[in-house]
């Protein structure tokens, strides 16, 4: 399988396996973010309710893209997923998955709302610093620039959810002079029927918006463990042909000519060689090549390396030509070449089609099952009162939009923060700090602070010992 012999290949699967656990596991860890308003306001049965987020988690996996996927496989450069010791891939896979899986189940099972985001992406980070104290390395096998935009993103998004339905429910309680939806549901009673198909909307968006950021992150990680496992074959997009891959080569190259290198600072100029050079490698490597199969098995990672060393680097210069304005270089070119990158950098930010859908199910069913503890926690434990029409409404429509706008942007958020903090903030608008149940908000911020640190710590230890063990 994938060019493995056999016993690798049951390692391979048993990390699918592991990957596809960790998807499922997040579904019923976070079904309760999209299902506990309808819930909680008798707006959807139980049964439906989960069966309804299943299916648009569903769906949100299959068409919300995989920018956030990529933002995943990045975090780590390639060079650590690739090891001449194939055993060392799997320590790192294992440590990862591991941590996850054991810290998600933990949170879950004492019915803390916590964040499947955080807990991969402290693995990875656990993972990548470790690998700096192992002996002969001396650089952090960490993207600093993308680690920083990811943490950003997971520590602010809960402050926006926060904010932003507190802001919600003023104006609400400002324009809408049916006072209905600011009324406790009745015990056992559907709402009307405007106010159901709002709240089951809203439900809706956050399913959708959950399978969209949170899936992504499974994508992420079964092409962080492809990778590994077999460079030849998911290095680079094999659907692909090297004829188009060498023609976009030839036609970065072609533009990046025009450059005037005597206008850009000594870094630029040493950038722009080393883009030449990978160019030149890979336009000689893929010159005569019709299938990747015809391409020597050590040479698709060096293509892979090669692909991300020119679209960042050239990225990066094309950053300084534009704050220059150096007229050697038309706005016309440099769009151009902007179009040029963002094909070249398909040939490896990529996902095959069944693994995008393997995720998808896993999360799907996931979401169909485990919903109780944490419906629990955010319908009856974060505030004193009980979940409004409004509030409930006011938190999801902040969630899913906040959730979106990040999935844009490639950046992995916390469905669960967002969702909790957005619940919080509607509890305070509805009756000051006051209405807050302190107890449930601090073991929320306790998991919170700690989920990275944990993670990180847990991760880097089992790499060390996977590593030892796996000489």
């Amino acid at each position: 399988m994938f060019g493995l012999d056999a016993t690798y290949t049951i390692l391979l699967l048993v990390c699918l396996l592991a990957a596809c656990a960790f998807e499922f596991i997040n579904g019923f860890h976070d079904t309760a973010n999209a299902v506990a308003t309808v819930i909680y306001t008798h707006s959807l049965k139980p049964t439906t309710a989960v069966v309804w987020s299943g299916l648009w988690n569903f769906i949100g996996v299959n068409v919300g893209g995989i920018a956030v996927a990529m933002g995943i496989v990045n975090l780590l450069p390639v060079d650590l997923l690739v090891d001449q010791n194939l055993m060392h891939s799997i320590s790192m896979i294992f440590a990862l998955i591991l941590t996850a899986i054991v810290w998600n189940l933990a949170t879950w099972y004492i019915g803390i709302p916590c964040s499947s985001s955080h807990t991969l992406i402290g693995s990875i980070f656990g993972v990548g610093l470790a690998y700096y104290f192992l002996p002969g390395v001396s650089t952090y096998a960490l993207n600093w620039n993308k680690v920083i935009d990811v943490g950003l993103s997971l520590m602010i998004s809960p402050l926006f959810g926060f904010g932003f339905a507190l802001l919600l429910m003023y104006i609400l309680r400002k324009t809408v002079k049916n006072k209905l939806i600011f009324k406790e549901p009745p015990a056992k009673k559907a709402p009307p029927l405007w106010i159901r198909s709002i709240l089951i909307l809203t439900c809706t968006s956050v399913s959708y918006a959950h399978g969209s950021n949170d899936g992504q992150k499974g994508v992420g990680l079964i092409m962080l463990i492809l990778i590994a496992f077999s460079p030849v074959y998911f290095s680079v997009d094999r659907s692909k042909s090297p004829e188009k891959l060498l023609y976009e080569t030839r036609q970065i190259e072609w533009n990046l000519a025009h450059v005037d290198t005597n206008t850009l600072p000594v870094d630029d100029r040493k950038s722009l060689r080393e883009v030449f050079a990978s160019l030149t490698y890979m336009r000689e490597k893929l010159n005569g090549v019709k299938t990747f199969n015809d391409l020597p098995k050590e040479d698709h990672f060096k293509m892979r390396k090669s692909i991300i060393v020119v679209s960042k680097k050239t990225e990066t210069v094309l950053k300084k030509i534009k704050s220059l304005k150096i007229p050697q270089i038309s706005p016309t070119r440099i769009a151009i070449l902007s179009s040029n990158l963002k094909k070249f950098k398909a040939n490896t930010e990529y996902s095959p089609r069944w693994v995008i859908l393997l995720v998808s199910i896993s999360l799907g069913l996931g979401t169909m099952i485990g919903w109780k503890r944490i419906v629990v926690t955010i319908g009856e434990k974060i505030g004193k009162t009980h979940l409004t029409y409004a509030q409930g409404a006011s938190a999801e429509l902040v969630a899913a939009s906040t959730i979106g706008v990040s999935t844009m942007f490639g950046l992995p958020v916390s469905t669960t923060h967002v969702l909790s903090s957005g619940i919080a903030g509607s509890m305070v608008a509805g009756g000051g700090r006051q209405n807050l149940r302190m107890g449930t908000v601090k073991s929320i911020l306790i998991a919170w602070l700690i989920t990275l640190p944990v993670t990180i710590l847990l991760s880097g230890v089992l790499f060390f010992l996977f590593r030892m063990a796996f000489k």
